[in-house]
């Protein structure tokens, strides 16, 4: 599913995902080709209802990524009060090799890009969030895969 349904599904759930992630430091987790996890940080792009990472074509998450494309993403923390709140996702990645997402992807993206990463668009199937204040945490959840 792309970035997109959980826009029109949870619009608020999918402002406070974009805030949290888009031009920001936030972690991917990949399954190794044993199963392990992996935790890699990146730089999610959010833009006309697609989410996209680019990385270095020898990257370790892209291989892993190839072998299994299921995916968990979370946002930095602020800090230990959590204040700016978590945002996570997971669904599967796909390698993209055309010109016009790679376009897409460079317009929105908050820093240089280099023609030698190699692009993988997300398609979320559930998200959460979780908001911190008035000394109970607040959670919201979407789930596309339904």
């Amino acid at each position: 599913m792309p970035w997109k349904d959980l826009e029109s599904a949870d619009p608020e759930l999918a402002a406070f995902g974009r805030e949290r992630l888009h031009g920001r430091v936030a972690y991917l987790g990949t399954a190794r080709p044993g199963g392990a996890p992996r935790v890699h940080p990146v730089t999610p792009i959010i833009g006309e209802g697609r989410i996209f990472v680019f990385m270095e074509p020898t990257s370790p998450k892209g291989r892993d990524l190839d072998l299994d494309p299921r995916f968990a993403l979370h946002c930095a923390v602020s800090g230990n009060s959590g204040e700016s709140g978590e945002f996570a996702l997971s669904g599967e990645a796909r390698r993209l090799h055309d010109s016009d997402s790679r376009a897409l992807a460079v317009r929105f993206a908050t820093y240089e890009t280099a023609d030698r990463y190699v692009l993988f668009e997300l398609h979320p199937t559930a998200a959460m969030s979780t908001s911190y204040g008035g000394g109970r945490p607040a959670r919201r959840q979407w789930n596309g895969a339904r």
